[in-house]
């Protein structure tokens, strides 16, 4: 029987039958290892032949378990998870991509994202383009024989750019290359590329698929083949794991994806809507906005418009850091996606390792904000907002 999305995000994979004691709840396997009860089924597990656990490295029931949930979230043949976002996007790319090989990026991309690829080329030699993904000129002006990946972040962290993964992905087909997205802003409930024709989807899972502010991790999901050189180049080998524990909070946290994600959203159009009219504000970015300049691919392309905004204070740094130092309830930090509203000041620091230029170039400049609207009530969110925005005036 076919289940919707909120359905699955609780029922999943598992099963009281797959449990010896019916636990309704997946048990946490807190062991680094397994044992075998003859030689001959040990010998069979490391050839292959049979698809027991070995050790935790290579494979957790807990682990796996929220592997096979959220591969069910994304409509994707299987996931794998690690012990951070970042490990899951280099797990995508280290396993696609050799030295002298090309990688063309969306422009504006996640500082940290930015940062490992840059790493990439000076270390590894390969090399990264960044480019506007919804102007096929500039694609096609970009793509060289080395060219073997594309890599698409949408929304883009903080700009809240999107890229119109359909027309990209057609791009990728027509000239062979693999497509991977980053949709750690959108999550599955908001957004499912592969059904748009990607190839990869990466999450930071620390943030909305936890949704609690207590877990470090990330995922990769896909088809295979891609996904078996993923699973043995980089869990099994480079040993970027997630560990039973946090999987365990992982499933927890998307049992309730759905319901949390409808209030993100709705209470993150209500703080936009006021934003948008405030005499302190400058511009807003947000995708549910009719001013956005994506509204309608957003509309197009996602369930709900999300619960990240950004936004351009009037003024430069003084102005943001008097604002955000003003601010009583919400908190001043990174991350995002968590029950809590959280703000920061991307320029000086999610991004503050991009060179200058590059920041300014990417629309980052010392006067914007970037707020992960949480679950509070969003009177109370709006209040500390407008007596903070207050102390501009």
């Amino acid at each position: 029987m076919s289940k919707r999305k909120e359905t699955e995000y609780i029922h999943g994979s598992h099963h009281t039958t797959k449990d010896q004691y019916g636990s309704l709840t997946p048990p946490i396997y807190q062991t680094s290892t397994f044992s075998f009860e003859r030689a001959e089924i040990g010998e069979d597990r490391f050839a292959g032949n049979d698809a027991g656990f070995v050790y935790s490295r290579m494979g957790n029931p807990t682990v796996k378990a929220f592997e096979e949930r959220m591969a069910t979230a994304e409509g994707a043949d299987q996931a794998l998870a690690f012990g951070s976002g970042m490990g899951a996007i280099a797990a995508a790319l280290l396993s696609q991509l050799k030295s002298g090989e090309h990688v063309i990026v969306s422009d504006g991309i996640y500082g940290a994202t930015y940062r490992l690829l840059e790493e990439f080329s000076s270390r590894y030699n390969i090399a990264s383009s960044y480019v506007d993904m919804n102007g096929q000129t500039a694609l096609v002006e970009t793509i060289t024989p080395n060219t073997k990946m594309l890599f698409v972040e949408t929304p883009i962290n903080p700009t809240m750019k999107m890229t119109d993964i359909r027309a990209v992905a057609e791009f990728a087909k027509k000239h062979d290359l693999l497509l991977a997205v980053d949709n750690t802003f959108a999550t599955p409930y908001l957004q499912r590329p592969l059904e748009l024709g990607a190839h990869l989807v990466v999450h930071s899972a620390t943030k909305y698929i936890s949704g609690h502010g207590d877990v470090i991790a990330g995922v990769v999901a896909g088809n295979t083949p891609v996904m078996k050189d993923i699973h043995s180049y980089a869990q099994k080998n480079l040993g970027a794991i997630l560990g039973p524990f946090d999987a365990w909070l992982l499933l927890r946290g998307m049992k309730t994806l759905a319901v949390r994600m409808d209030r993100h959203c709705s209470n993150a159009k209500k703080i936009a809507d006021r934003l948008q009219t405030h005499p302190s504000v400058d511009r807003v970015l947000y995708p549910g906005n009719p001013q956005f300049t994506d509204y309608d691919l957003a509309k197009k392309q996602m369930h709900k418009s999300g619960a990240m905004i950004s936004f351009y204070l009037n003024g430069g740094k003084d102005e943001a850091f008097t604002f955000l130092n003003h601010l009583k309830m919400i908190p001043l930090a990174v991350s995002l996606g968590d029950a809590e509203t959280l703000i920061e000041h991307p320029a000086s620091m999610t991004h503050a390792s991009i060179p200058a230029g590059v920041r300014q170039e990417m629309g980052i400049t010392d006067n914007l904000i970037r707020l992960s609207v949480g679950l509070e009530h969003y009177v109370d969110i709006w209040s500390d907002i407008k007596q903070a925005l207050k102390r501009l005036d």
